[in-house]
């Protein structure tokens, strides 16, 4: 199958590694680099404007850590330095993520988002007559009106760890004439590609305790049909017992939006997310062992 679009993230003390395997990737014929905003998302997609050819997008640059004034700037130089290439992908973040960044000033996620696509074209530097301005808008969604929010405003939506079985619901909130005109739908997998099924699984229920612990998504998946799952976590919370929360994660909810096991394991349910109307899967790398770009290099070696 064609190869998906890759997650990378700007690792501390690994970026020239990270920007070698962008470059091997690219080379492989990967969809396009999706860089999520740890580690400096921005500065890793300038570095890939210049060292890369294909579509490169931050996934997700949370408004709230740069003015408009400043990102629509520099969004206009990152898009006009890939030759057009740069999708800039913008979202509110998480609760928590902001509480411990110290954001403060801050609103109702929907007002907010609005007012900064106004904000960012206002400031938008096109050049004359040429189309080199801002890039295209796309936007993270989860729930029914930042889905919609993203259709009205932007060119693309970047989902995250919604459910296959929800996935062709979610898609067609979508209008059909959008996606038919190019409108990107893209998924966020988190994805492990390793020979021990079991060993890949645990890993993923230690690294989604976060997730687990945020409301708006046991929100999402209680209504994806995991009621008994979301009782059993939001139990452990109530308790304080956060160390249980791996346990009570069962393979029916995990299969369900992460991928795992042997390359072809991996490669067929990603061709099961397109089947479900994900134009863009984008696999988020994880590992047993290896780090992020040790799973990097295993997503890689899956659709060679």
């Amino acid at each position: 199958m064609t190869p998906p679009a890759l997650s990378l993230i700007a690792v501390p003390g690994r970026r020239r590694q990270t920007i070698e395997l962008a470059q091997e990737a690219d080379r492989r014929g990967f969809a396009g680099l999706f860089i999520q905003s740890p580690g400096e998302a921005l500065g890793l997609c300038g570095s890939l404007a210049v060292a890369t050819e294909n579509k490169i997008a931050t996934s997700i640059q949370p408004i709230y850590l740069q003015n408009a004034s400043a990102l629509a700037s520099y969004s206009s130089y990152l898009n006009e330095v890939s030759g057009g290439r740069f999708l800039l992908g913008l979202g509110v973040s998480h609760e928590p993520a902001l509480d411990r960044m110290g954001v403060v000033n801050r609103g109702k996620p929907l007002a907010d988002l609005r007012q900064y696509v106004e904000d960012l074209r206002a400031n938008d530097p096109k050049p004359g007559d040429r189309d080199l301005g801002l890039p295209p808008l796309l936007f993270a969604a989860l729930r029914d009106k930042m889905i919609a929010l993203s259709t009205e405003l932007g060119q693309g939506t970047i989902f995250a760890n919604i459910c296959l079985n929800d996935a062709a619901r979610a898609v067609g909130r979508i209008p059909a004439e959008r996606r038919e005109s190019g409108h990107i739908v893209a998924n966020m997998i988190p994805t492990i590609v390793d020979d021990d099924k079991e060993a890949a699984a645990n890993r993923h229920r230690e690294s989604l305790v976060g997730y687990a612990m945020l409301p708006n998504y046991r929100n999402y998946w209680r209504t994806a049909g995991f009621e008994q799952e979301m009782d059993a976590f939001e139990k452990a919370i109530e308790d304080g017992d956060q160390k249980a929360i791996p346990s009570l994660m069962s393979e029916r909810w995990l299969s369900s939006f992460t991928l795992y096991g042997s390359a072809e394991e991996v490669r067929d349910r990603t061709a099961a997310w397109v089947e479900a109307g994900v134009t863009t899967p984008i696999l988020v790398p994880g590992a047993v062992k290896g780090g992020h770009l040790g799973g990097a290099r295993r997503v890689m070696e899956a659709f060679a």
